[in-house]
């Protein structure tokens, strides 16, 4: 038997799925969410083999809400987006459900998944949020800390460092871990805002203080916060281009 979590703001959309998955008796819909907060609680209690996940959703939207998650599930997106977003969950060869969701197109996602193996569904999630297809540049990171979801405004944002496979966020109430890239998050965030200073530091461009010289053609940058970071030669360039210097 299959475990299946809805995750769906919308009352309606969640119920049509449900009659939708009557047919199939090899699954078993083990709880439905109202948004991205329930849906990873509900997931990290089932560890259910499918979820069915909207996009825009209040409080806590479906990527944001996926790149909480150690092993994402199979996911089925329910969206609203348009077809240039759509081209690149199809590039990664996830299904989705465009609303309103018809029957038909339905049966073909929940075919899809049935015939392919759980552990390729799951590359597929974790390949989509690196590939980032977000819409737009996105103002706050969300991260886990101690078990609770955090969520962490732009602006608060000191600066980012790579750790290993994960980043340390470095803001005025303490620094968090996320599993991600700096390449990833670098993606994410708006260029005009955060700068790639060195392989190492992602910096907001309003916490920049003075910079200096250090050794060969690197520089260290002073920050507002206190904290100093490398500056390496194409950071250096970044720097220049985007300030005007």
């Amino acid at each position: 038997m299959f475990k299946v979590v809805i995750i769906d703001d919308e009352p309606l959309a969640r119920q049509l799925i449900k009659t939708f998955l009557q047919p199939y008796t090899q699954v078993e819909v083990v709880a439905e969410c109202g948004d991205g907060f329930d849906g990873f609680k509900a997931i990290t209690e089932h560890n259910p083999d499918l979820i069915f996940l909207d996009i825009q959703m209040p409080r806590l939207n479906g990527f944001e809400m996926l790149e909480l998650l150690d092993k994402p599930p199979a996911v089925i997106f329910t969206t609203a987006f348009d077809e240039y977003a759509l081209k690149a969950f199809e590039a990664h060869a996830i299904d989705y459900l465009l609303k309103p969701i018809i029957k038909d197109r339905f049966d073909k996602a929940m075919q899809k998944w049935l015939n392919q193996a759980p552990a390729r569904a799951t590359a597929q999630v974790s390949a989509l949020l690196e590939n980032n297809i977000y819409e737009g540049y996105q103002h706050r990171i969300v991260v886990k800390d101690n078990g609770l979801i955090r969520i962490i405004p732009a602006q608060d944002i000191f600066y980012i460092e790579a750790n290993d496979d994960y980043i340390k966020i470095v803001t005025d109430d303490g620094s968090y871990l996320k599993k991600s890239t700096l390449s990833h998050i670098e993606q994410t965030l708006d260029p005009q805002q955060f700068v790639r200073v060195h392989r190492s530091y992602l910096v907001p461009v309003t916490q920049l203080m003075r910079i200096e010289p250090y050794e060969k053609e690197s520089h260290i940058a002073l920050l507002h916060c206190g904290s100093k970071v490398l500056v390496s030669k194409s950071g250096m360039a970044k720097l220049k281009t985007l300030l005007g210097w």
